[in-house]
């Protein structure tokens, strides 16, 4: 027989390891380092949300549910919507439980795009939504943000939309991961006002919706529902990322389409994952905030350090990451830069090339860790910038 590899599909072949996984595991491979790479909270799940996981268990509620996900889950989480965004979301036909954001986009974009077509993405990005798109036949248009102080700015979406007639579906997350940049109302409806020009589909993931510190979040589902697919869940919110619960919502006659890629690539989510989230929708209102709290907190402590530091960041309005921007008269390389500084003080931060376009020569630092961890790390990067410039060595 051939080299197996050989005798596989190409396409499948090709597509690259993500960088970021690498990077963590070469973080992890060394003892004692402080890792700021980390796009989980590291909270523990909410204890009621655990028990009732547990009492799923216990009542043998293990089998199958069907492929959009157990019904009281779907009731529960539109009246969240409902509540949280004033979105009005029909539980019976026009949503479905996915295997997180991330299946969730998986399973969209290869119901919407036929080979050809393009799908325009807002630079830095987070990592899966290109190479999807790849998988798909289909071409990303990036669109550098890094100007703009990290936004979208509608004249920059008209011209790609009128000068790209293949553009089928406009992929934007907010917050974002991994600037921290959201948007208020009237940004989004000058967007919106673009969008509603042209026969373009919307993804909008707002996993990270419950986590903004200075205003309330405002979907961009509420201004746009007939072109928009929603795509949230509890991993950011309710610190269940590893109990793989999403939601997608979107018109009746989009979803059911949708739900056909899901049903083919999962059978079911997990009953007892989804006993969780009914339990994180419905009785868990408040949980997000005491963990919004002590974010912004750990946010504002990491900000401070890093601009003593000559390190510039747009400020973050949400989610749990900082883009630092490394000062002039270092190495300008994020990959060495940060590999240097992982190898001799111990402090893993992912480079900002690694989301893409206008990545380039920026950090990720992730303050979903203990301030004891933030406060570390501080130090860690403070004594290697100073041990650099006044050495004047290349790293």
């Amino acid at each position: 027989m051939k080299n197996p590899v050989e005798l596989m599909n190409p396409e499948v072949v090709a597509i690259k390891q993500q960088e970021i996984f690498k990077f963590n595991a070469l973080a992890k491979a060394n003892s004692g380092v402080v890792n700021m790479t980390v796009g989980e909270p590291n909270f523990p799940t909410p204890d009621h949300i655990k028990l009732a996981a547990i009492r799923a268990i216990m009542n043998d509620d293990t089998k199958y549910t069907v492929p959009e996900g157990d019904h009281d889950l779907l009731r529960a989480a539109s009246n969240y919507l409902h509540e949280k965004y004033g979105l009005n979301y029909d539980p019976e036909s026009e949503m479905i439980t996915t295997l997180g954001v991330t299946e969730g986009v998986f399973s969209t974009l290869n119901a919407l795009l036929d080979e050809g077509d393009e799908v325009l993405i807002p630079a830095p990005c987070y990592t899966i939504y290109g190479p999807d798109t790849n998988f798909d036949h289909s071409k990303p248009v990036y669109l550098d943000t890094s100007k703009t102080e990290f936004k979208v700015m509608p004249e920059q979406l008209d011209e790609l939309l009128s000068t790209h007639p293949r553009i089928k579906v406009f992929l934007f997350n907010y917050p974002n991961n991994p600037t921290g940049v959201t948007y208020n109302k009237q940004e989004l409806e000058n967007l919106a006002a673009v969008l509603s020009k042209y026969d373009v589909f919307v993804i909008s993931d707002e996993i990270y919706s419950e986590l903004t510190y200075n205003s309330k979040h405002y979907s961009f589902a509420k201004i746009l529902p007939k072109q928009t697919i929603l795509l949230n869940g509890v991993s950011k919110s309710h610190a269940m990322t590893g109990w793989r619960i999403g939601i997608a919502c979107a018109p009746k006659e989009i979803i059911s389409q949708i739900n056909k890629i899901h049903e083919l690539a999962t059978t079911a989510v997990s009953t007892i994952s989804q006993a969780a989230a009914t339990e994180a929708y419905t009785n868990g209102f408040d949980d997000p905030m005491k963990m919004r709290d002590e974010y912004k907190q750990r946010r504002d402590v990491l900000l401070s350090g890093l601009e003593k530091l000559d390190f510039y960041c747009p400020i973050p309005d949400g989610a749990f990451y900082l883009f630092a921007k490394i000062p002039e008269g270092l190495n300008q390389d994020d990959v060495t830069f940060a590999k240097d500084l992982l190898k001799k003080e111990g402090l893993a931060i992912l480079p900002g090339s690694f989301f893409g376009e206008g990545g380039s020569g920026h950090l990720r630092l992730s303050y979903a860790a203990s301030m004891e961890s933030i406060q570390n790390a501080l130090v860690k990067l403070r004594d290697y910038v100073t041990n650099y410039a006044s050495s004047k060595e290349q790293i």
